[in-house]
């Protein structure tokens, strides 16, 4: 009980810089939110129950669109497919023996930030850190889309703008620590950015959804990382590495 009290407290902790950065992007959501005629009740709970802003961002342009309820749930899926993956990563570095309702909890909330910070745990992750970490950043998703709603005409556009740039500064401060121990990382990271590049900026992939892309790209950049570098399963569990080790399986 006590493990898991410093764990939640220890998310918590973490998941403030994600708070932030979710709170500048929301912002903006309700003020999208706002101009398709969404109250602010409507556009809270949304952003309660799914947090994703691409997927928020698209669902919004279905509505105003007037789309169906079909083409709704397949850009859903397309769009947030990759979190079903990083649920599987998250599900497997959990203790074996993790009740079924813990794994569906953490499915909740994982975002690419909370995933980013919850894959770093050393060792076995104790899913009440990554309850920590959500406790603290939906509500601030939740409350910056409302206030979006209610406040966002109020503020200039530059400001709104400016404070979307936190989102980036708090991705590159999930990457850069781990990167700067790990130098197998630091290049896995470096393709990975590369290959995001040539796959917005070659013609032959402008068929293909934003989401599906990150799919296609996690799944080639992972798979390749683990085949040439394998994890000992040994190390693995007891939260040490070896050489190329837990970080970047």
């Amino acid at each position: 009980m006590a493990d898991h009290k410093k764990n939640f407290l220890d998310g918590m902790r973490d998941g403030i810089p994600i708070a932030l950065g979710y709170f500048a992007v929301s912002f903006t959501l309700g003020i999208a939110c706002r101009n398709i005629g969404l109250s602010a009740l409507h556009s809270t709970v949304m952003s309660f129950t799914n947090l994703t802003s691409a997927g928020e961002f698209a669902a919004l342009g279905i509505m105003a669109a007037g789309a169906s309820y079909w083409e709704m749930a397949l850009s859903q899926l397309v769009i947030n497919l990759r979190y079903m993956l990083m649920s599987c990563s998250l599900s497997q570095k959990m203790a074996p023996d993790t009740p079924m309702y813990h794994r569906l909890l953490v499915g909740y909330g994982v975002t690419d930030e909370i995933f980013g910070i919850s894959v770093n745990v050393p060792g076995r992750l104790d899913p009440f850190y990554t309850y920590g970490a959500i406790c603290i950043a939906s509500p601030a998703w939740a409350l910056g889309t409302f206030l979006g709603v209610v406040l966002g005409n109020v503020l200039p556009a530059r400001i709104v703008v400016a404070l979307s740039v936190a989102l980036y500064g708090m991705f590159i401060a999930i990457i850069v620590p781990p990167a700067r121990k790990d130098r197998l990382l630091a290049v896995l990271i470096l393709a990975s950015m590369a290959l995001s590049w040539l796959f917005a900026r070659l013609p032959l992939f402008d068929g293909i959804s934003g989401g599906m892309k990150i799919i296609i790209l996690t799944v080639l950049v992972s798979g390749v990382a683990a085949v040439l570098f394998p994890v000992d399963k040994g190390l693995a569990g007891s939260g040490k590495k070896e050489e190329g080790g837990e970080d970047h399986a």
